[in-house]
């Protein structure tokens, strides 16, 4: 049954946002140097094998013959005509992709993708993630929200938890949940089956604020600090009959699932394998829907962290098929030179790019030897917007121009950086992976 839209009035149209939100969508096509470049939205990066069969014809007939995955479990086309737009959004919709034409950009949601899967967290947050994603689209409000304004549902292990979301909703003991604004700030502690609404309307609460304050407003970070936007949500949702108990711990922070065998309490197995750059062939695309149809849900999950997670198969047959993978080009295990290792698009796809950052990343990783568990991440940037860039501790290579800077960020050795020519770089960037 449709949910009923919030009862709250009707907003005059979205904050003033100096420029406009350009994030592009499945709809709004944005214009690169290859070509035009869709972004298909994935709440929690669930997809069907019909879905990621249908995906892998749509960037075969009408774009590069790839599928990027984003930092944010999503998934974007490249190549693209103009004119291609009419018919992506046709073929999307008859693959069940686009529910909601007015909301298709602003249903960006991350979910942990082991939920359910191996014992750990505290629920399974599925069921949750697909009740938000019908609220948001339910609401004519939120589709005023920005392209890059982001809900988290997390089991309470903390991997998406640590991606900075704007709302978070992180699953807890005995049947709660608790609701975070802005990644780590003090919480509301709720029942569960009150989260995904209240999630809405805290992103409705944003909408308030955002018009009031006015200018660039596309994220909660942007809000004035005198906002006070957690005691406005605590209001609207004791006002809305949702019970809300503060917490002040921020939430804990985990790890993104490890490639490889992942092994659950039902003696079911997930494989969780990595895209090295996070792109992939439709080749490679369609190996992964022949391998999840061979699991018990016949789903996968794409991860924030350019991965994909397949569930339900037994140790056997997971064991095949993590070879298989492997033997595609996947990255399976912490011995790979791939692991960690991320890029921007860069030449010739970006004109802002300085330089040909996947070229240069790919040969530094064929002088690299096998992959480290120890070492920590690295990302390529062609300019310093560094678009898709990791959060936490990681090691920044952003082009100059003349060469790179490598620079440790988010860790006790961060912010200085190194400048290096481009044969060079591979040596920083070992070094600075080394790095703790």
């Amino acid at each position: 049954m449709p949910l009923t839209p919030a009862t709250s009035a009707r907003r005059a149209g979205p904050p003033a946002r100096g420029g406009g939100d350009a994030c592009p969508g499945a709809l709004r096509l944005h214009t690169a140097d290859d070509g035009s470049l869709a972004r298909i939205r994935l709440p929690a990066g669930l997809l069907t094998c019909r879905q990621i069969d249908a995906l892998a014809r749509v960037s075969e007939e009408l774009g590069d013959g790839h599928l990027d995955l984003t930092s944010r479990g999503n998934v974007q086309l490249r190549g693209l005509a103009a004119d291609d737009g009419a018919e992506l959004a046709r073929l999307l919709r008859d693959a069940d992709l686009l529910p909601s034409e007015r909301h298709e950009r602003v249903r960006n949601i991350v979910a942990s993708p082991l939920s359910g899967l191996d014992g750990a967290g505290h629920a399974d947050v599925r069921p949750w993630v697909r009740e938000l994603d019908t609220r948001v689209c339910a609401n004519p409000d939120t589709a005023m929200l920005s392209g890059r304004f982001l809900f988290a549902v997390d089991d309470g292990r903390g991997d998406v938890a640590a991606l900075g979301p704007d709302v978070t909703l992180i699953a807890a003991e005995h049947g709660s949940a608790v609701l975070h604004l802005d990644g780590d700030g003090p919480g509301l502690r709720i029942a569960a089956a009150d989260g995904p609404r209240a999630a809405v309307l805290a992103a409705e609460e944003f909408l308030d604020a955002a018009g009031a304050a006015g200018g660039r407003v596309w994220r909660v970070r942007d809000l004035p600090p005198a906002d006070a936007l957690p005691a406005r949500v605590h209001g609207r949702l004791a006002r809305e009959g949702i019970d809300a108990q503060p917490v002040e711990e921020p939430p804990a922070h985990g790890a993104p699932p490890a490639a490889g065998v992942i092994h659950g309490p039902d003696g079911r197995c997930s494989l969780s394998v990595g895209a090295p750059l996070g792109r992939l062939s439709a080749a490679q695309w369609r190996l992964l829907g022949v391998t999840a149809a061979r699991g018990g849900p016949a789903e996968a999950r794409v991860t924030p962290w350019r991965g994909i997670v397949l569930p339900g198969f037994p140790p056997g047959a997971a064991a095949a098929g993590l070879d298989a993978l492997e033997q595609a080009g996947f990255v399976t295990g912490p011995g790979s030179p791939w692991r960690g290792v991320g890029a921007c698009t860069g030449r010739p796809g970006c004109a802002k790019s300085l330089a040909d950052v996947r070229a240069d990343a790919v040969a530094a990783v064929a002088g690299s030897g096998s992959g480290n568990p120890g070492l920590l991440p690295v990302y390529w940037s062609g300019c310093e917007r560094r678009c898709g860039h990791p959060q936490g501790h990681w090691v920044d290579v952003l082009a100059t121009g003349r060469g790179y800077r490598v620079t440790v960020r988010g860790g006790p050795a961060g912010g200085t950086g190194t400048e290096a020519a481009a044969e060079q770089t591979a040596g920083a960037v070992a070094a600075a992976r080394g790095t703790t």
